[in-house]
């Protein structure tokens, strides 16, 4: 059985707080997009319980760290699977904001839910995935939602942007985690993500923010690069995904970007 885990875009990402836990508390809005990797699940002979392999984009962790293989440890903790083969073939950008991880684990646990009749609901398979990853239950509903906690906290939004153009770039740079966190003040936004969601996508450029662009644009200025040439080429909002380094553009008509040497691009009309 093969499936496509997708990537998501943030729509706004505000910083509202520091937890103690040592965590930061978001407000955002994840957005699935059309760019994906391919995930399959073979029935396997043999004394190991589990053979994983990947193809595509280099994945720069072992087997057993794999974030598929730990969503396969959490299914397999609670049912007796057979001995089976997860095979991957990476697409989407690693590092690069797009959930391209997170998505691989829970579309892994949803097809060994299909697959063997697990019969375990959406919500059931979120609390199962929600240890692998902090935004790995949103890829089980798979459906615009609003994030709040450490994105793990979803409710559903009304939102659609059919019609709309997406050109996204992942410059060659990579910009970690804990980098992005460095440097931000966790604030609260002045307005709700959802109100100004609800507005024309043209008045979303003063309005709408990424909480993270101030601190990595200071140390990346090529990917600051990147969303002005955006704008400069048509597009009517452009905003960094996640903690990067991917950005990505909204335009009425598909774009001329002049790419640079190693960007990853990708367009599509959503």
């Amino acid at each position: 059985m093969i499936v496509y885990p997708n990537a998501k875009i943030n729509l706004g990402l505000n910083i509202v707080g520091r937890r103690t836990d040592g965590y930061h508390n978001i407000e955002t809005v994840f957005f699935p997009i059309p760019l994906c990797d391919m995930l399959e699940v073979v029935m396997t002979e043999g004394p190991e319980a589990l053979q994983f392999k990947t193809s595509g984009r280099g994945i720069n962790v072992g087997a057993d760290d794999n974030i598929c293989v730990k969503a396969y440890k959490q299914v397999s903790r609670k049912f007796d699977l057979p001995p089976i083969g997860i095979y991957l073939h990476k697409i989407i950008p690693i590092g690069a904001g797009l959930g391209g991880g997170s998505s691989d684990a829970a579309f892994t646990l949803k097809l060994l839910n299909d697959l063997f009749e697990l019969g375990m609901t959406a919500g059931e398979m979120s609390r199962m995935i929600s240890p692998v990853g902090a935004d790995c239950p949103f890829f089980v509903e798979n459906k615009p939602a609003f994030a709040t906690g450490i994105g793990d906290v979803l409710t559903p939004v009304d939102l659609s942007l059919e019609g709309w153009h997406l050109t996204l770039v992942k410059p060659d740079v990579f910009v970690s985690t804990a980098e992005a966190y460095r440097n931000v003040v966790p604030r609260r936004p002045e307005i709700d993500i959802r109100d100004i969601l609800k507005r024309p996508v043209e008045e979303w450029k003063d309005v709408l923010a990424n909480d993270f662009e101030k601190s990595v644009f200071a140390n990346h200025p090529e990917i600051a690069a990147v969303k002005d040439e955006l704008y400069k080429a048509g597009c009517v909002y452009a905003s960094m995904s996640g903690s990067g380094s991917a950005v990505f553009g909204l335009s009425r008509e598909t774009i001329n970007y002049e790419a640079h040497e190693g960007d990853f691009v990708w367009k599509c009309k959503l």
